[in-house]
């Protein structure tokens, strides 16, 4: 199965970032402004608006630790149900390096393209977030 990965060095304590994937009110300052509801404890469900009433992508997070967070998708487009996206943290010359993956793809195709361009933008807006104290989340992203 295909996957997407990214790298993304972030200026910050690895704290930091992790506050960004976990709080749903960080999560909404990077990924997406429409909605961002649910708990982020481990076997929690984290809701994602995206321009619609319903929601985009429903994850249940299945791994929370400090160097890693796992959500795994349960509801949203077909293409990424039962995918798994993950964030592993370490902290590496002053700077925490996020690799990011999200696994689990039944095929490449244009959608998957598509994401991954997508993903690697809101990590971007992430190490933004927690550099410079503003992201990008949709829908004040730039589209392409």
């Amino acid at each position: 199965m295909p996957d997407i990965r990214h790298r993304v060095a972030i200026s910050a304590p690895l704290v930091h970032v992790f506050e960004a994937v976990t709080a749903p009110a960080r999560i909404s300052e990077w990924w997406t402004r429409d909605g961002v509801a649910g708990s982020p404890s481990l076997g929690g469900r984290l809701e994602f608006r995206f321009g619609r009433p319903e929601p985009s992508a429903v994850m249940e997070v299945t791994g929370l630790r400090p160097d890693q967070v796992t959500w795994h998708c349960v509801g949203g487009a077909s293409e990424w149900i039962e995918t798994d996206i993950t964030f592993d943290l370490r902290e590496s010359d002053g700077e925490t390096v996020v690799l990011f993956t999200h696994a689990g793809w039944r095929e490449a195709s244009e959608f998957m393209a598509h994401c991954s361009a997508r993903w690697a933008y809101f990590l971007l807006s992430m190490k933004s977030l927690v550099e410079l104290g503003k992201g990008t989340p949709f829908p004040n992203d730039l589209k392409f």
